[in-house]
């Protein structure tokens, strides 16, 4: 059924039906198919009936003119189409929540947040940000937690969190706010001594700090296992900030931020990671129309983008 707008004119008789006009009931319908995986996961979250969803479904389908998903006994799965439009119709969503937040603009936001988010982003980047979004709400108060493999939004462990790895499934919304560029580097003293040239066929004479085995899942340590082939880092850790200090002593070398590894002063070999990591934000759909969650979500994607070259140089 093809999206119809029946409009009247002037003198009371109908005019002729448009065919072009999306409805936000149905991008959201859209939405919540694609993060629930199902019709019956959608209409859970938002709380209507499976047809309606499949009909709302159809309707945008009809309307762009494209399949969105591919129906599978198991599921919905989205289509290249349906995946090209994801981030549209999350933007979509994204101006729809704030134009709401700017509604309300003059109430008090009060309460407290629970941010999920990993170490290596709180202490340098978000906690040195809060001051302004405090003071302008002080009754509101924010709960960092930053041992995010414990955290699962879906049992509400946390309202929103802040993370490189994009949810697949369940009932939070996502928006993409920035990219955190990875190189790799080494302490001034150490690499002063390397014998190597800095192209990636002499890494083979560098020592290297990388990931112990329960991090083995991470872009920096696969590229690690690629780059070794089969040989051993000679230091592992559970963390970031190990890796760092290693690489501050002069131990070796170790794929880190851009900005922690410049800060710290260490120099970065011209050699190409192709790790960079896409920063999420992701939010408890259930909280996504909270007052006091969309002020601190905002204020984090407003915080990222500031520090856009910070955290993802051009050079």
């Amino acid at each position: 059924m093809p999206y119809t707008e029946q409009l009247i004119s002037e003198n009371g008789k109908p005019r002729a039906a448009r065919t072009d006009r999306l409805v936000w009931d149905d991008a959201r319908v859209f939405l919540a198919v694609a993060r629930a995986g199902s019709l019956s996961g959608a209409a859970d979250l938002l709380g209507g009936g499976v047809a309606t969803m499949s009909r709302r479904v159809g309707r945008m389908e009809s309307a762009l003119g494209v399949p969105l998903f591919v129906r599978h006994q198991t599921g919905y799965r989205l289509t290249d189409e349906g995946e090209k439009l994801l981030p549209k119709a999350e933007a979509l969503e994204e101006a729809v929540l704030s134009l709401s937040a700017q509604a309300h603009m003059g109430m008090e936001v009060a309460g407290r947040v629970r941010l999920a988010t990993a170490e290596n982003l709180a202490n340098p980047v978000i906690i040195p940000a809060l001051s302004p979004l405090l003071e302008r709400h002080p009754r509101l108060s924010v709960d960092i937690v930053t041992d995010v493999a414990t955290v699962n939004l879906h049992r509400r462990d946390a309202d929103l969190a802040v993370r490189m790895v994009r949810p697949e499934r369940g009932n939070v919304t996502v928006r993409h706010i920035g990219t955190l560029g990875f190189g790799l580097y080494g302490s001034p003293g150490y690499v002063a001594a390397r014998k190597a040239g800095p192209d990636a066929a002499a890494l083979d004479h560098d020592r290297f700090i990388g990931w112990s085995e329960g991090q083995s899942h991470l872009p920096a340590a696969q590229w690690m296992e690629r780059s070794l082939r089969g040989r051993q880092p000679e230091l592992t850790t559970t963390t970031l900030a190990g890796q760092l200090s290693a690489a501050k002593a002069g131990l070796g070398l170790a794929p880190l931020p851009h900005f922690l590894g410049r800060e710290a002063g260490l120099i970065q070999l011209p050699v190409t990671l192709a790790i960079d990591q896409p920063i999420w934000l992701v939010i408890h759909a259930d909280l996504v129309a909270s007052r006091r969650v969309r002020v601190v979500a905002d204020h984090l994607a407003t915080v990222i983008a500031e520090q856009r070259a910070r955290l993802s140089p051009s050079d």
